[in-house]
């Protein structure tokens, strides 16, 4: 008598190819987060999409696991991006996380889920940073000093 197994060989095949969907993706999108410089902003939206993601899901189920990783990645991003395109870097990493999330969870739960957002923050972080840096003249952060020379002139 054999035992029977329920969604025992086919949910690990299933985990087996997202997985490897997910690598596939990340390997293709390595040369747009390498591409200029933007390696830490990419790095940091991936871990803090990842992060968020699994505390988010603890505590508020897939949609809380969505809202999380868009925190995590914007913060993650935020803090490893440079300082003329960091608010570029937060809004790519949370949308990508939070993105990544939804889509990763639609195709393979929870583990899906915290794949998409990694993978989906580090691409997003990479692409608003460079955004950011592209033009050089980000309004984030720059504050521009006024002369006086006229001032005292007329006393």
């Amino acid at each position: 008598m054999q035992p029977k197994i329920i969604g025992g060989e086919s949910g690990s095949l299933k985990t087996r190819g997202l997985t490897l969907s997910a690598f596939v993706l990340a390997m293709l999108m390595a040369p747009v987060a390498l591409a200029s410089d933007n390696t830490d902003a990419a790095v940091g939206g991936g871990l803090g999409g990842v992060l968020g993601n699994v505390v988010g899901g603890k505590v508020g189920g897939s949609t809380g696991a969505a809202i999380g990783a868009g925190v995590g990645g914007a913060a993650g991003s935020a803090v490893a991006a440079p300082k003329g395109s960091r608010t570029e870097a937060a809004v790519g990493g949370g949308l990508g996380s939070a993105g990544g999330s939804v889509i990763g969870n639609s195709l393979g739960g929870s583990t899906g889920s915290a794949i998409g957002a990694g993978v989906g923050g580090a691409a997003g972080g990479a692409v608003g940073n460079n955004l950011g840096s592209d033009d050089g003249h980000s309004h984030s952060g720059s504050k521009h000093k006024h002369s006086n020379k006229h001032h005292n002139k007329h006393r």
